[in-house]
């Protein structure tokens, strides 16, 4: 059995157990529900090298390894009982004259708007400013801009893997294709551990951020009419709808989102909805936004979560049926004394759905909108919820929003894509290295 503490003293990095100062705080994940599992070793690492030693490590005494960005994962898959591989020492961001970036794989995005924004580049991702660029874009990579510029996976250009024998590739379109292919919307811990990924960024943009408040509609009405226009807007306006619900008071809707188009176009457009939704709201509109200043104001509700919150979603083909919605907002307003519950429809189409099914692992390029599902672990609407809406759903899952309740999960997360992934997994780990509930 290799010696703990000759492994660490052979990092770069540092190493952490149980009766280590620090190891309470760099154990958690983000995720309050997997805040109680304790890792035998927690590994920061500062080098590929680090990571090379530590899978080599892994291997050696038969522990299992989580790979760790940002500790977002609602399956809790940054965390376990064996070794964490947290990668927040690599976070290096660098910019090239070409404009591509290379981001180190433990990166947040905070950081990742920040430096790109001192180039006036950015990249189409996420709003939790402490969520891992490297999670969201192995997954796929939903945001403000992705209807314009496609997933933060479509931007990926290269990447830097560690594989479970221990060896260091570089992969792109030219060089290990398949892996590289594979990385694009289904790499999260499935083939190898990604070390720094390569982006084709896109010029920053000014934007103006969209907020508009109803207290006292018909909710009915609202939603149908967000899901029949959102989608087809033009690809430089995004906007969500979410509704929150509490005990003993009417149910909230926020339309939020942002704009890229001039003012007086921004404002047209939300005059049409509201001419559709046919009760004006209260409208905050803020103009001149550059992108990285807009995403912190959209700080997401799940990036630090004050409980544990349970998630289940599905993208929809099209606008659910007048009875699926009437059942699915007459369930979300129930009576109840306790817990807060929410409903989030994310608009899909334009650049997302630009792009062939089998162009990357990412399968999900016909579809509308996703709908999410959010509340309390112990509260039992989000599976009653989430079935009411799946009688009119396409089927298929988000694949970084994981959920251990599903059926058939590989057709899932990966539709007609999964035989592929499958025979990418069999190339790169045979031996299932890297293996858990709902790995490929």
């Amino acid at each position: 059995m290799p010696d703990p503490a000759a492994f660490g003293h052979s990092l770069d990095g540092e190493l952490f157990s149980p009766d280590s100062p620090g190891y309470e705080a760099i154990r958690r994940p983000v995720h309050l529900a997997y805040r109680e599992v304790r890792p035998r070793l927690v590994v920061l690492c500062r080098s590929v090298s680090d990571v090379v030693d530590t899978m080599a490590y892994a291997a050696a005494t038969g522990d299992r390894i989580a790979p760790r960005g940002g500790g977002h994962c609602f399956a809790g898959r940054s965390s376990t009982d064996g070794i964490v591989l947290d990668m927040s020492g690599l976070d290096g961001i660098s910019v090239a004259d070409d404009q591509s970036a290379t981001i180190g794989a433990g990166a947040r995005l905070g950081q990742v708007y920040a430096a790109l924004h001192a180039y006036g580049r950015t990249l189409p991702a996420g709003c939790g400013p402490t969520v891992g660029i490297t999670g969201l874009t192995l997954g796929g990579g939903i945001g403000l801009l992705g209807r314009k510029h496609g997933l933060t996976c479509d931007r990926l250009v290269g990447a830097q893997v560690v594989l479970p024998d221990g060896s260091v590739v570089d992969c792109d379109h030219d060089h290990e294709p398949d892996l590289f292919w594979g990385l694009r919307g289904a790499g999260g811990g499935q083939f190898g551990v990604v070390t720094s990924l390569r982006f084709d960024t896109v010029p920053e943009p000014m934007t103006t951020r969209v907020e508009a408040h109803w207290s006292n509609i018909a909710l009915e009405e609202l939603v149908a009419a967000w899901q029949a226009w959102a989608p087809d807007a033009p690809d430089e306006f995004t906007v969500n709808l979410t509704l929150e619900s509490v005990p003993g008071a009417p149910v909230q809707a926020t339309l939020f989102g942002a704009s890229t188009l001039e003012e007086g176009s921004t404002r047209e457009l939300l005059q049409e909805f509201i001419d559709r939704a046919g009760v004006a709201p209260t409208i905050e509109l803020r103009t001149g936004l550059p992108y990285h200043h807009l995403k912190s104001t959209f700080a997401d509700s799940r990036d630090v979560p004050e409980r544990a919150q349970r998630i289940r979603s599905e993208f929809f083909h099209h606008t659910m049926a007048h009875r699926t919605l009437a059942s699915l907002l007459t369930q979300f307003g129930d009576p109840r004394t306790m817990g807060r519950r929410q409903l989030t429809f994310t608009a899909m189409g334009g650049a997302y759905n630009r792009i062939m099914e089998d162009a990357a692992a990412f399968a999900h390029r016909n579809e509308r909108f996703l709908l999410e599902h959010i509340a309390d672990a112990a509260d039992p609407w989000v599976d009653r919820s989430w079935a009411t809406a799946h009688a009119d759903g396409s089927g298929r899952v988000y694949p970084n929003f994981p959920d251990p309740a599903l059926d058939d999960w590989a057709v899932a997360y990966h539709a007609g894509n999964h035989p592929r992934l499958a025979a990418v997994k069999n190339a790169y780990d045979p031996h299932r290295f890297f293996d858990f509930p709902q790995a490929i």
